[in-house]
């Protein structure tokens, strides 16, 4: 049995960052125990507010927000975190050297059907100047500059997939000891695949290249690509990149037209930047359609990007299609 500190210790991870994801998962830990309980523990449901997106809270968004925003502040080892529920960065610890940045739980639309949900952080080394923690403009970093990317998915099990820019690790909850345990190993996503994942419903809003594409892939064995394809949509992230890091895939949350003026739907700090650290460290592709995310350099803390991403070869082809 090999636990989650220990495999930070082996890949050279400095105790300051070893801190930082510990705490991350004292949050985590506490969120899985809440889901677990669902309506005992008085969590299902929406709230009255909305975040800054403009989208309606659900009970246990704002919980688990909490239960992050307060571990992590109080971590002196962070200067300050940044949250998709929040509408400002908070400041931490002065003297911190590091800045999370998180979803605190991603696909809460699935929370009262019982579907899978998780927890996404980024965390990003702080610049050292003079500037606090709640100070936008030191968050602004592209996604290459991650030192640490991972989510955790609350599932029949609690499984934390991580990356320290060593690879990806798979870790389980084990809940009578109450630690990671490490159950998977320098996972790879296999470069081709016949599974991919988009919301249909929202075809008619695509750009041609993306309709096309996607008509190709239904075309199956006949088409142009001469394969027979899956579709998969769990509307969560968490759970599609996942079935990605264990079976292949290509997941899709493409730019469409209903509002031009916004680049996609996803975020690039909280969703687009840790998910494509993950699964380019397993060997897969990550991209806007266009360009990789990890190399959009970001205007706000709350921008958002499309995303394609999963099986390298797949994500090529899709995006010969936007290129044409």
């Amino acid at each position: 049995m090999i636990r989650l500190h220990e495999i930070l210790k082996r890949d050279g991870v400095n105790s300051e960052l070893k801190q930082v994801i510990s705490h991350v998962m004292i949050a985590c830990k506490e969120i899985s125990h809440k889901l677990g309980q669902g309506d005992l523990a008085g969590i299902l449901g929406s709230s009255v507010t909305e975040n800054v997106q403009g989208e309606t809270q659900k009970l246990l968004d704002v919980v688990s927000n909490d239960l992050l925003k307060k571990i992590l502040t109080e971590d002196n080892c962070v200067k300050g975190i940044a949250s998709e529920e929040e509408d400002y960065t908070v400041a931490g610890t002065e003297s911190g050297r590091y800045l999370v940045l998180f979803d605190p739980l991603d696909g809460s639309s699935n929370i009262d059907v019982n579907l899978s949900v998780g927890t996404i952080f980024s965390i990003l080394e702080a610049p050292t100047d003079s500037r606090q923690g709640d100070d936008q403009g030191i968050y602004l970093q592209n996604g290459r500059k991650q030192v640490a990317a991972g989510y955790v998915l609350y599932g029949p099990s609690a499984l934390l997939v991580l990356t320290t820019g060593k690879g990806v690790n798979f870790f389980t909850l084990d809940r009578h000891i109450g630690e990671f345990v490490l159950t998977r190993e320098q996972v790879k996503i296999p470069t081709d695949t016949n599974e991919f994942a988009i919301n249909m419903s929202n075809q008619r809003f695509w750009e041609d290249g993306m309709k096309n594409y996607i008509n190709d892939c239904l075309a199956g064995e006949t088409g142009p690509l001469a394969k027979r394809y899956n579709m998969r949509w769990v509307a969560s992230m968490v759970a599609e990149v996942h079935r990605i890091l264990v079976r292949g895939g290509i997941f899709m949350y493409p730019w469409d037209n209903r509002e031009p003026n916004k680049p996609g739907k996803l975020r690039l700090m909280y969703e687009g930047n840790p998910m494509s650290m993950i699964v380019e460290q397993a060997g897969g592709l990550s991209t806007t359609g266009r360009e990789h995310i990890m190399d959009v350099d970001p205007k706000e803390i709350h921008q958002r990007c499309p995303v394609i991403l999963g099986s390298k070869n797949e994500v090529e082809k899709a995006m010969g299609y936007l290129k044409d």
